[in-house]
């Protein structure tokens, strides 16, 4: 213990240092920073997370947090961090989400306690849905238990925010300061996981913060990335089998699945199987690709969800079976087997008659294509052929199976243009003929990614028909969480271009009731700088809810109102904001966004849209949901089906 060399310093002296070496670890092996500090609980959090490559905050200080503003108020004086702060905790945790989700860049969210660490726990429920990796260090009430801390969960035990934090992923207490290095880990293996990552929760109580811990070492902080999965130790044989014994395999493409495109598609080629996309996996496989069949599920298209009824066999890879996703586990009715990829077991195993393959999606799938090609070679010298072979046993030929799927994804694109050709309805709500949101969606995406702009899609109506409308060829240019479904992400969502490393514009897609949720970020987007455009689909009401009730009861019953609102005015109310009428054509909707999209800063375009029984308004559904009056027949429908 005698060979110590413990330098008396100060967060400022640190700071400079680290700043001078140009960062931690350089500081640390040049030996200008010493291994030994005396330093407060809040200094370690921000070194420990420096080290791991977050230098992003995106705060609401309160009491419960005002020792780590002191030293992020340091160290962002040092250039090492950058320190953003925001109005609504909720937003917060929404643009980290999206900074992460659509640049690959680590942030932190910071509350105070009790009610604001509330509202960004609520927000993180994207990232938890999603797979998205995000720091969120919240105040929490003291260890010594003097008396009830404002804010704190109001009742006489331990740890109930806690409790709470860890019901939607990994979290730990910093009740004791010497187990920060330990905290630290196990936020970094969560964080940064390759397979389901998610947010993970620091909770940081008011007392321990400022606590000082004498001659910590420094080369306790946890750096590194966790160590990825492999593939998949299963039974690959019978996989291939059963996927080249069925005559119409269907895959469903998960966001678990991002980076596979490649593999996918010669895997599809192999067993002659069509795809099904997720609504975050748009772009993984080529919308343009023979084999997509585009969305499918409760709000599917006609193509995916023709193709998710008809297949016999069922090939999941790195998707969950989230209710929307496979028609509350309906969407299946004929699959007799399917073969699953997934890293998670639950996931894996969901469905009955399943060869799970517990993995790494892309290192799996190359073992499964290596596996369906030896069973192939194994047929063309055997007397049994495959159903796959049989059928498509010619050179070039196209089996039945993807001839009807193609008429199917040709009938949904005649669907689809048949409302871009009649744009315009009168609606009642407007006492004037506006566009329907198929229509503006359409021209918006077009003129958001001519522009590369990120389109990231709000919850509700407007999402549903916007992955509906997704022909992404790409990866990540359409985001929508489609996970939690939580109104008010796409708004937030554009302020995560002021807190990149890098310029980049983004285009939220957004309806007026999922815009008031978060409306101010307006003010966040200028402070900070945001580049983008958010556009407002106001139909006056909760449309997605209005059409179900519409669809099952007949009536549509406390989801609108009669309060009109001036949302360009409201744009312009904010220094720095530009508010932009859409108009009620194509052609004022194409010249607002080319204005709003050469705007350098935040623009707002505000789109009446039409509401109504017209089947030329909307893009229906085509499968189906365990929600209110369908339930019986929905269940009912499952058990019969036996998937």
């Amino acid at each position: 213990m005698a060979n110590r060399q413990v330098m008396a310093s100060s967060p400022q002296d640190r700071a400079t240092q680290i700043a001078r070496a140009g960062g931690m670890d350089a500081a640390l092996t040049e030996g200008v920073l010493p291994k030994f500090v005396d330093l407060t609980v809040a200094e370690g959090i921000v070194l420990g997370l420096l080290r791991q490559g977050v230098n992003r905050y995106v705060t609401v200080l309160g009491h419960g947090s005002t020792e780590l503003g002191e030293v992020l108020r340091i160290y962002q004086g040092a250039g090492l961090v950058h320190v953003f702060p925001v109005r609504h905790e909720t937003a917060a945790a929404h643009s980290a989400t999206a900074l992460r989700w659509a640049r690959g860049e680590k942030a932190a969210v910071v509350t105070s306690i009790g009610p604001g660490a509330l509202q960004a726990f609520a927000g993180s429920l994207v990232a938890a849905s999603d797979g998205i990796g995000v720091w969120h260090l919240y105040g929490d009430e003291t260890t010594e238990d003097e008396g009830p801390n404002m804010q704190q969960i109001p009742r006489a035990q331990q740890g109930l925010f806690l409790q709470l934090t860890s019901t939607m992923g990994p979290s730990y207490s910093l009740h004791t300061p010497g187990a920060l290095p330990v905290a630290l880990r196990r936020g970094l293996n969560r964080v940064d996981a390759s397979d389901r990552a998610g947010p993970f929760y620091l909770l940081m109580p008011l007392n321990t913060q400022p606590a000082l811990m004498p001659n910590f070492n420094l080369e306790e902080l946890p750096e590194g990335v966790p160590p990825a999965p492999g593939p998949a130790a299963g039974d690959y044989g019978t996989a291939a089998r059963e996927l080249l014994a069925a005559h119409r395999v269907v895959i469903k493409v998960g966001g678990g699945a991002r980076g596979c495109g490649t593999e996918l598609q010669e895997l599809a080629e192999l067993i002659d199987a069509v795809f099904v996309m997720s609504p975050i996996s748009v772009g993984v496989v080529p919308s343009s690709s023979s084999r997509c069949m585009t969305v499918g599920g409760s709000k599917g298209s006609i193509s995916g969800n023709y193709a998710m009824s008809e297949a016999d066999a069922l090939l999941v890879v790195g998707a969950r079976a989230v209710c929307q996703s496979d028609s509350s586990r309906t969407g299946y009715p004929n699959v007799r087997h399917v073969v699953n990829i997934n890293t998670d077991m639950d996931a894996a195993l969901h469905y009955q008659r399943t060869t799970g393959l517990v993995g790494d999606a892309l290192l799996t799938l190359e073992l499964l294509i290596a596996a369906v090609r030896e069973e192939l070679a194994r047929n063309t010298t055997g007397t049994t052929a495959t159903a796959s072979a049989t059928e498509s046993d010619a050179a070039g030929a196209e089996s039945q199976w993807l001839a009807d799927c193609r008429q199917k994804r040709q009938e949904w694109e005649a669907f689809k243009q048949e409302r871009f050709d009649n744009p315009t309805l009168f609606d009642e709500a407007w006492q004037e003929e506006v566009l329907t949101q198929p229509a503006a969606i359409h021209l918006v995406m077009q003129a958001a990614h001519e522009a590369g702009a990120v389109v990231f899609f709000d919850a509700g109506d407007v999402q549903a028909n916007g992955f509906q409308l997704a022909d992404d060829d790409v990866e990540g240019r359409t985001i929508t969480d489609g996970g939690a479904s939580y109104m008010g992400f796409a708004t937030s969502a554009v302020l995560a271009t002021a807190l990149g490393s890098e310029p980049w514009q983004a285009v939220a897609m957004t309806g007026d009731g999922s815009f008031t949720m978060n409306p101010a970020v307006l003010i966040d987007a200028a402070e900070h700088g945001a580049n983008g455009v958010i556009v407002i689909f106001d139909n006056r009401r909760m449309g997605a809810i209005s059409s179900l009730q519409s669809a099952q009861y007949g009536e549509i019953f406390a989801t609108n109102d009669s309060v009109a609102v001036d949302y360009v005015a409201w744009a312009n109310s904010v220094t720095g904001v530009r508010g932009i009428h859409g108009g009620t054509t194509p052609d004022t909707l194409q010249a607002a966004m080319t204005q709003a999209l050469q705007y350098p800063g935040l623009a707002v375009v505000h789109v009446p849209v039409y509401f109504g029984d017209d089947p030329l308004g909307g893009l229906g559904a085509f499968g189906r949901w365990n929600v209110g009056n369908w339930v019986a027949e929905t269940q009912a429908l499952r058990h019969e089906i036996g998937l």
